[in-house]
C-alpha cells in the first residue's frame, strides 16, 4: 500500500529532477554557444582587441570579403562540396543496403555477418595498414581515399538496421503476398518509411565528409586535390595573402577567425532543415516492443 502522501513526494522529486535538468542543459549550452560567438565577435571587430567579450567594438565583414575574394579556396570548395555530396550518398547507399541485408532473418550466416561488422567497430587494421591497401590499389591522390574508407559506417549500419527492424513485419508479409520482390519491398516500402533515420545517417556522414582533414593529409599530397579545410588552414598558416590582411587595416587574427565561421557556416543552415527527423531518427528503433 502507497504512503498517504507519496504523490507529492514524487511530484516534488520530479519537479527538482527537471530543475537540474534545466539548470545542467542551460550551462551546457551556454559552454558550447559562447566560444562560437566569441570566434565570431573576433571576426567582426577590426580594433584588434581579442580579449573575453562577447561585442564587437569596430563591426566590420572586411575580413569575410577577404575570405570570399580569395580564389585559392574556390576549387577547394567546390572539392568539399562533391566529397560531401558523393560521399553521404554512397554511405547511405550502403548503409541501408547492409541493414535491408541484415534484416533478413532466414538468411545463411546473418548472425556471423553481424558479430563480424561489430568486430570492426573494436579493431581496425591500423593506419599503416589502411595506407598500403590504398597505395597497392592505386587510391593514393585520388578523392576516391576520401570517400570509400568512410562511406561504410558500421555505427551508422547498425542504427539503420535497427529503424529497419521497427518496421511492421506485416507490411513485408502483405507486400510478399502481393508479389512484390525483396527490392520491390527495399525501394517501395522500406524507404519511404525510412525518411526520419535517412535524414538524421544522411547529417552523420555530410558532417564527417565536410570536416574532412586527417584523411586528406595521409592520401592525398598532390595540393591540387585539397579540399576546403585543408586549403583554408593552409592559407592561413602560410599564405602572406591573409597574413598581410592586417596591412588593409584588418588583422589576420581576425581574417582566421572569419576563416572558423565560414567552414561552420554550411551546416549551421542545413541543420535547423533535418532537426525534425535528427530525433526521431536516432531514437526510433532504439527500443523493441
Amino acid at each position: 500500500m502507497r504512503p498517504k502522501f507519496s504523490f507529492h513526494k514524487d511530484h516534488r522529486a520530479r519537479t527538482i529532477f527537471n530543475i537540474f535538468n534545466f539548470l545542467f542543459f542551460t550551462i551546457l549550452l551556454t559552454a558550447m554557444v559562447i566560444p562560437i560567438l566569441k570566434v565570431f565577435v573576433d571576426s567582426i571587430d577590426t580594433s584588434g582587441s581579442y580579449g573575453m567579450k562577447l561585442w564587437p567594438q569596430n563591426p566590420s565583414f572586411e575580413a569575410y570579403k577577404i575570405i570570399f575574394s580569395t580564389t585559392a579556396l574556390y576549387k577547394p570548395f567546390l572539392i568539399s562540396v562533391y566529397v560531401t555530396a558523393l560521399g553521404t550518398f554512397l554511405g547511405l547507399f550502403m548503409s541501408t543496403i547492409g541493414a535491408y541485408v541484415l534484416i533478413q532473418f532466414d538468411m545463411p550466416g546473418r548472425t556471423l555477418f553481424s558479430y563480424l561488422l561489430l568486430f570492426t567497430m573494436i579493431f581496425s587494421g591500423g593506419l599503416v595498414p589502411t595506407y598500403l591497401v590504398m597505395r597497392d590499389l592505386n587510391l593514393l591522390n585520388t578523392l576516391w581515399a576520401i570517400i570509400l574508407p568512410a562511406s561504410l559506417n558500421v555505427y551508422n549500419l547498425v542504427l539503420m538496421r535497427n529503424f529497419f527492424e521497427g518496421i511492421p513485419e506485416s507490411l513485408f508479409e502483405s507486400a510478399e503476398i502481393d508479389g512484390c520482390t525483396p527490392l520491390g519491398i527495399f525501394t517501395k516500402i522500406v524507404l519511404p518509411l525510412s525518411k526520419p533515420a535517412l535524414a538524421s545517417i544522411g547529417l552523420f556522414f555530410a558532417v564527417a565528409f565536410w570536416n574532412e582533414y586527417t584523411n586528406f593529409t595521409i592520401y592525398i599530397s598532390d595540393p591540387k586535390w585539397y579540399n576546403f579545410q585543408v586549403k583554408l588552414r593552409s592559407l592561413i598558416l602560410d599564405d602572406q595573402s591573409l597574413a598581410a590582411a592586417s596591412t588593409e587595416g584588418i588583422y589576420a587574427k581576425t581574417v582566421q577567425n572569419a576563416a572558423i565561421i565560414v567552414a561552420i557556416i554550411p551546416f549551421m543552415f542545413i541543420y535547423p532543415f533535418a532537426q525534425k527527423y535528427f530525433v526521431t531518427g536516432v531514437t526510433m528503433g532504439a527500443v523493441k516492443e
